[in-house]
């Protein structure tokens, strides 16, 4: 049988900070596989990574709200000659509303994409992430160490990443796999005009760039760190969360994402 080659898997490289994390990986030597709905920006995020002298990312145009995804990207790999030696879960969405009043199917739609699509990712890939002594990046956010009146849906899904990766990074250790969560605050990205956040509300002291954030990430899945917060102001919301009282952040949390409307 014909070994396979090893490459990073990148979910939601379309735009944001998965477009900032598929460049920083090329820069660090890896050969990428990108994954998005939109096939178009894919092919010319390839073709930018291409023009640096790195090699031209795989992508694939794939829908991961499908429940089989997982299981697609996996047969997809496997006829390229390919497996993941590490797995990026960026994909997801939030938005802004309080839950009752927010459409369901979409919220529900944003948990398949958020929860389900990344722990079906996560396992998917284990063996061979274990081979070749890989890792896994999942980025969760800032969110999800508090609760979000006003994002409820939103930051109940980050608290699910942030709590998942934290287990598997002691669950995987022993196979020597690194997992990671990224927990990033406010990035100027798509994500808010789609969660229907108003750029402006962006709170300046606590924005950071996707290419820093994905310059943390890498970083911290190298040094195989278990969670990475970019930015101190965001490292202090992140500590201040598990020593304030709930009833204090959840006004806080409530107050911030109406201001964001």
């Amino acid at each position: 049988m014909t070994a396979l080659r090893p490459v990073t898997l990148i979910t939601g490289a379309s735009a944001g900070i998965g477009h900032a994390l598929a460049q920083v990986f090329a820069k660090n030597g890896h050969e990428l596989v990108l994954v998005a709905r939109r096939e178009q920006l894919l092919a010319s995020l390839a073709d930018e990574i291409a023009a640096t002298g790195a090699p031209r990312p795989t992508v694939l145009c794939a829908d991961l709200s499908r429940i089989d995804a997982a299981h697609q990207i996996g047969e997809a790999l496997t006829a390229g000659g390919l497996e993941p030696d590490i797995v990026v879960n960026n994909a997801g969405f939030g938005l802004l509303g309080p839950a009752a009043a927010l459409d369901r199917s979409e919220q529900l739609a944003m948990i398949d994409l958020n929860v389900r699509a990344l722990t079906d990712l996560s396992l998917a890939f284990v063996e061979s992430l274990a081979r070749y002594k890989g890792g896994i990046l999942n980025v969760a956010s800032v969110a999800a160490f508090m609760p979000g009146p006003g994002m409820a849906v939103y930051y109940a899904t980050k608290a699910y990443v942030l709590s998942f990766s934290e287990a598997l990074h002691q669950e995987l250790a022993p196979k020597g796999v690194r997992v990671t969560a990224l927990c990033p605050g406010p990035v100027p990205t798509e994500f808010q005009a789609r969660a229907g956040i108003k750029a402006q509300k962006l709170g300046r002291l606590i924005v950071r760039s996707a290419g820093r954030v994905a310059e943390d990430g890498y970083k911290g899945l190298r040094d195989g760190a278990r969670v990475v917060v970019p930015g101190f102001p965001n490292q202090a919301a992140a500590v201040l969360s598990s020593v304030l009282p709930r009833a204090l952040m959840m006004r806080m949390s409530a107050a911030h994402n109406r201001d964001r409307g």
